[in-house]
């Protein structure tokens, strides 16, 4: 896998954050099941519970597009030190990737990066399984 090339099109997202409260831009990019790479931004709004972060904007924008499934991403922030993605963030990345073991590129650019696997970053995740396993239990 290219972690370079999704590093700069998490790159390029980054740049059209909208971040007029905190000035601080994040980029995020997936590759999606089928090789394309959705990117997306951070997008900021004065209701602050309102703000959408940049690795959820690209996994909704590739749901919207009929990917469901996500086989790595890229996330870059501040560009002097590692930004990893929020307890929210992980959780939608576990809904969509197919195990744990995917990964997670934590990037100030694309020579400086670091690779964790999801389940490295938010080990014993909630997922569907703990509902259907709980949905088995009340049905005895």
């Amino acid at each position: 896998m290219d972690y370079v090339k999704l590093i700069e099109a998490a790159m390029s997202a980054r740049e059209n954050a909208y971040v007029p409260y905190s000035q601080f831009k994040v980029g995020a990019a997936i590759l999606a099941e089928d090789g394309e790479i959705v990117s997306g931004c951070n997008v900021e709004n004065a209701s602050y519970g309102a703000t959408n972060c940049a690795e959820r904007t690209a996994i909704f924008s590739a749901v919207a597009m009929g990917k469901k499934k996500i086989k790595a991403i890229a996330v870059v922030g501040d560009l002097n030190s590692y930004t990893y993605p929020c307890g929210i963030c992980r959780q939608v990345m576990v809904e969509f990737a197919d195990r744990g073991d995917i990964p997670v590129i934590i990037a100030k650019n694309g020579k400086e990066y670091m690779v964790k696997t999801l389940e490295e970053i938010l080990p014993g995740a909630f997922t569907k399984d703990a509902l259907s396993d709980a949905k088995e239990k009340q049905d005895v």
